[in-house]
């Protein structure tokens, strides 16, 4: 079976020597020799020498800000004199202003920083040589996954100790507001974005045309993330769409000949904020990005996050990617420096460009032995986890079984096993020492270690003790998140067979083609790819001997009955977590909700419920999975968000919501469904 995004990336990780560990050689050598050494990149051949108050003249002085200058001022009565000067403002707060003596104090400090931090950060040599020839002859964009705060600075490590062209990078406005830190941030590349852009016309001109000279012009490769934030729960996000826009425009326009994508794979054995993600998905804020606050959080360089993999994914054609999709002939209908409102054909194309490159990132990304851990831990019941404990016998067992499994699905897998290295158990048992935060290993079994809390006069309340479990069970379901992509697809066909009790193929395509609708905000799916799907689930069921397949049928194998049950465990939080909100907006008698309100409604109904010991999915009170069902029930056309509101209300189609409920629950086949699978998509 073939797949674009398969075929770019290989399955396992059974050549080692791609991936060489960078700090091998920084722990050998003088860390400020490194930081000093001589720095002599190759640059893109059509580059001009290009400093930064000559790209920031270049973007004010362009055709298309000052057209825009014009039709603002038109339009808010200002003058264009006025309009020019605050675009000036907006260029002044966001435009990097890289300085290679900053980038080798940052190398310094890095250097030092990730040794005390990591076991080693092993970086795919292959498809870093890649990376140095693509820059040379095309326009760059360097697409990481974002999983931590560290994300932001590896790949310019990585590329100033190779020689290669420093990024600009864009980041979000915080990290700018941080003394001290967000001046060496941007005089190590980085551009800053605002938020929350809304219909700001000329922030998103100024913006635009900044990004537009860089790629243009070639100066530099571009950064960026595709998902926006930072995911909160270690899997894929969403791609935001308004940046992806404006790195293509350049190439729809015919500015440039082509851009080359470079899809890059961030992977941690342990993530640096794996508790402070878990309070934020519980709704405790999270701390304002400060210099102070930088500082305090300095105690983590006493622990150990073992290793991390950074993998440069193939570099991917623009030209050949949009060949079929796109006709560019629309763009010579108006000039190149005015704005044009991009078609739903561009719309489309751009979106697919988006989705195909975080399922990349997804192919690319290497999965421990604790991803495949903390699946098994979660399908035990938490009270067990919490009180009698998990055999280490049955839990070491399984994980072997799972590897195999994960391994014929096409996983990267980083277990260090085979000729002199480490015996399985003793992989397992440093795995579980390195996640001693989150678990327990001691008598034989494995437990969920609960925050202490602190000395109080008081006894501690159910829903305080509820909310401490809660935590822990959030930080391994994000570990668990890392490994979901290597699964999702057959989960969806194993819950359809579960669900559907029915073999016809026709029947569980519309199923798995209804799940697949449902949950495309907590998984990633390329835009009309159902089918493939579909077929890609059915052949690796398959492959691991789970079901037979013929032209009409799909039907289980004795010895699939466990494969497909530790599926269906697997997806079973997710369906929980959604049937609780159904419930909520189906029970409740209001018909309008403001968010923030219904997001509190809903964690306390969902706590109501674990306490009661009618449900047992502590992700029920995750605030991702709250958002990602509303933004599915606007997709189904079963909420709609009223426009005019600054609280961002929604209004409930009860009707709707009870009709996805059964569907889910198996009561009415998905035909019933007025919206066909991928319409809002």
């Amino acid at each position: 079976m073939s797949n674009t995004y398969r075929d770019s990336c290989g399955a396992g990780l059974e050549n080692e020597e791609e991936f060489v560990d960078i700090l091998e050689e920084r722990r050998r050598s003088s860390d400020l020799g490194h930081a000093l050494r001589t720095f002599s990149p190759h640059p893109y051949k059509g580059a001009e020498s290009c400093s930064n108050a000559d790209l920031n003249k270049a973007v004010l002085e362009s055709q298309y800000l000052r057209y825009m200058a014009k039709e603002i001022a038109a339009e808010t009565g200002s003058s264009v004199e006025e309009v020019r000067e605050e675009a000036c403002g907006i260029l002044e707060e966001m435009s990097q202003n890289l300085q290679l003596k900053c980038i080798r104090l940052m190398g310094f400090t890095m250097t030092k920083v990730l040794k005390r931090l990591y076991s080693g950060i092993f970086v795919n040599m292959e498809g870093l040589n890649m990376l140095q020839q693509s820059i040379q002859e095309h326009p760059v964009i360097l697409m990481p996954n974002h999983r931590s705060y560290m994300d932001f600075l590896i790949i310019s490590y990585i590329m100033f100790t190779y020689d290669i062209p420093m990024p600009f990078i864009a980041a979000g406005i915080p990290l700018a507001g941080m003394k001290l830190v967000g001046e060496v941030l941007r005089r190590s590349g980085a551009f800053f974005i605002r938020r929350a852009i809304g219909s700001d016309k000329l922030y998103w001109a100024v913006l635009s045309e900044y990004v537009r000279t860089i790629i243009k012009t070639g100066i530099a490769p571009l950064e960026f993330y595709v998902e926006g934030l930072r995911s909160r729960t270690l899997k894929s996000v969403m791609p935001k769409l308004g940046m992806m826009h404006m790195v293509m425009e350049p190439f729809f326009k015919g500015e440039v000949y082509d851009i080359t994508l470079i899809p890059i794979s961030i992977s941690y054995d342990r993530v640096l904020e794996e508790s402070l993600l878990a309070h934020e998905l519980l709704g405790i804020p999270k701390p304002k990005e400060s210099t102070t606050a930088l500082l305090k959080a300095s105690k983590v360089l006493q622990e150990d996050y073992g290793s991390m993999h950074v993998n440069f994914g193939r570099p991917m054609s623009v030209r050949h990617l949009c060949e079929g999709k796109i006709n560019r002939c629309q763009y010579n209908l108006v000039p190149r420096d005015l704005p044009q409102k991009p078609s739903a054909e561009v719309q489309a194309c751009v979106s697919w460009l988006a989705h195909l490159m975080v399922r990349v990132q997804e192919e690319g990304s290497v999965m421990g032995p604790w991803a495949l851990m903390a699946c098994l831990l979660l399908q035990a019941p938490t009270r067990v986890l919490t009180e009698e404990g998990l055999p280490w016998q049955e839990l070491t067992d399984k994980t072997l079984w799972l590897r195999k499994l994960a391994l014929d699905f096409g996983a990267r897998l980083n277990w260090p096993s085979g000729q002199g290295q480490a015996p399985d158990t003793d992989v397992m048992s440093s795995t579980v020492a390195l996640h001693g935060s989150i678990v327990n290993h001691k008598a034989g079994r494995v437990f969920l270690v609960q925050e202490e809390e602190p000395t109080r006069n008081r006894p501690i309340s159910p829903e305080e003790k509820m909310i401490s479990t809660a935590a822990a069970v959030l930080m391994l379901a994000s570990y668990r998140n890392m490994s979901l992509h290597i699964f999702v697809r057959p989960a969806l066909l194993a819950t359809a067979l579960h669900i559907k009790k029915t073999t016809q193929k026709d029947e569980l395509l519309a199923f798995f083609c209804f799940l697949r609708d449902v949950f495309s905000n907590d998984f990633i799916f390329i835009p009309g790819n159902s089918s493939q799907d579909f077929e890609e689930a059915c052949f690796l069921l398959k492959k691991c001997g789970a079901v037979h397949v013929s032209e009409q049928e799909v039907t289980v194998s004795v010895a699939g009955l466990e494969v497909l049950s530790f599926l269906q465990a697997l997806l079973q939080p997710f369906i929980d977590s959604y049937q609780v909100i159904f419930r909520y907006l189906c029970e409740n008698e209001v018909h309008v909700y403001a968010e923030k309100q219904f997001l509190t409604a809903v964690r306390n109904l969902a706590t109501e419920l674990i306490l009661s010991g009618e449900l047992h999915t502590y992700e029920a009170l995750s605030s991702d999975t709250h958002k990602n069902v509303l933004s599915a029930l606007q997709r189904l056309d079963s909420l709609t968000k009223s426009r005019a509101s600054e609280q961002n209300e929604y209004t409930v189609n009860k009707a709707a919501v009870r009709r996805i409920d059964d569907i889910l629950s198996g009561k009415i086949p998905p035909q019933m469904l007025h919206t066909t699978p991928e319409a809002k998509l």
